[in-house]
């Protein structure tokens, strides 16, 4: 989408963005570790956590739940939905509205299974999927090698060259760029740190890794090869598709007719992944309202009702919804991050300074001057000094 209407320059924003995003993912994850609280189901934790324990702004809190619960559970929902619905189309010719309603059927099975089988679906359907992807792409790049340095120069050249400063364009390349890096990785959002929180890991810095190396994956590689596939297309800018549709008309050029079938089924699965991964998001902070009655199954109603409007709707209105959401989303977590971010990086150097040291580094609240309201890793602490 970020090429179909920014152009090839998009993709550079989309690389800047990923590793400014690097750096928000490691405070967000460090700091939903450290105020991770325990639950049923292991850890729960994240923006609403950390804003409340460390700054502490329960309005501020509540106002990110309840954004993140729309955003996530409702509004990213309805895009992935909608991408599936596409590139089912695209492939099967099958109208939008029954693959809906099977997206809508195999979602409930999950939401109202519990969490534990999310995570045993998710655990084992990415990897698989992102790696069969990647395959194809690398093959696609390494058999039209001798034309990816033009592919580089037509990056660099529409992002920053005087022909698209003059003509306006290189405002549309670095917007779609930011806006759809931001959507393939989340980082700052606020919505990664819901994970990372699950994590059961012995110092809060650990965490930071994965969230970390998760953006570079998501943007840099996995963007990137649909990227390299699209601008590899010589008729991509002839095409009336610009979604999903787009990368299966760029893949049937290069692999053969089988590819838009390919492409729906990796999709498909990626992306349901995503539904149900995006359903957690905004469950976790539904809990953290502490909301009483039938409100969790209404959430989940509205859920299954949102998959399948974004079967049907059109992928402007849907994508529309999704940026201004993410903006809201984004500004909220992001304020709370510049206010407390130092926290993370004391506990940066704590990790460092016991790595120095050739340890395992673990993690003692002690460690880091001034820290407070901070259940977990209190409680172990308490746990151990009883112990002795």
């Amino acid at each position: 989408l970020a090429v179909a209407i920014g152009g090839p320059g998009a993709v550079f924003w989309m690389w800047l963005i990923a590793f400014i995003g690097m750096s928000t993912a490691f405070i967000e994850s460090t700091l939903a570790q450290v105020y991770k609280i325990p639950d049923k189901d292991g850890f729960r934790g994240g923006p609403a956590y950390y804003i409340e324990k460390a700054l502490g702004q329960k309005w501020m809190s509540v106002l990110f739940s309840i954004l993140i619960t729309i955003t996530f559970g409702l509004v990213f929902n309805s895009v992935q939905a909608n991408t599936i619905a596409q590139a089912v189309d695209e492939a099967f010719q099958i109208d939008p509205l029954w693959t809906g309603i099977l997206l809508v059927v195999l979602t409930a099975l999950v939401i109202f299974g519990g969490i534990n089988r999310i995570a045993v679906i998710s655990s084992t359907i990415v990897p698989i999927m992102a790696v069969v992807y990647i395959i194809f792409a690398l093959y696609v790049v390494f058999t039209n090698i001798s034309e990816v340095p033009a592919i580089f120069l037509s990056i660099f050249r529409h992002a920053f060259g005087f022909e698209q400063i003059a003509g306006g364009t290189i405002g549309m390349a670095m917007m779609q760029g930011i806006k759809r890096g931001l959507f393939s990785n989340e980082a700052g959002m606020g919505s990664a740190p819901n994970a990372a929180a699950t994590a059961g890991v012995n110092h809060p810095a650990k965490q930071r890794l994965v969230q970390s190396l998760a953006v570079f994956f998501d943007t840099i590689i996995i963007c990137s090869c649909t990227a390299f596939v699209i601008l590899l297309f010589d008729e991509y800018t002839n095409v009336a598709e610009t979604g999903i549709q787009l990368t299966q008309a760029a893949f049937q050029h290069h692999v053969g007719s089988f590819a838009p079938s390919m492409i729906a089924l990796i999709i498909f699965l990626l992306a349901y992944s995503s539904v149900i991964g995006n359903y957690y998001y905004g469950e976790s902070n539904v809990d953290y309202l502490k909301t009483k009655g039938p409100f969790k199954f209404l959430y989940r109603l509205t859920v299954l009702g949102m998959v399948l409007f974004g079967s049907i709707a059109s992928l402007d209105l849907v994508w529309s919804m999704a940026d201004l959401f993410m903006a809201m989303m984004a500004v909220v977590n992001l304020v709370a991050i510049l206010l407390i971010g130092k926290i993370a990086f004391e506990v940066l150097k704590d990790y460092t300074k016991q790595k120095k040291q050739g340890k395992d580094p673990t993690f003692h609240i002690s460690h880091v001057p001034g820290l407070k309201n901070v259940d977990w890793w209190g409680a172990q602490d308490k746990k151990n000094k009883e112990s002795k």
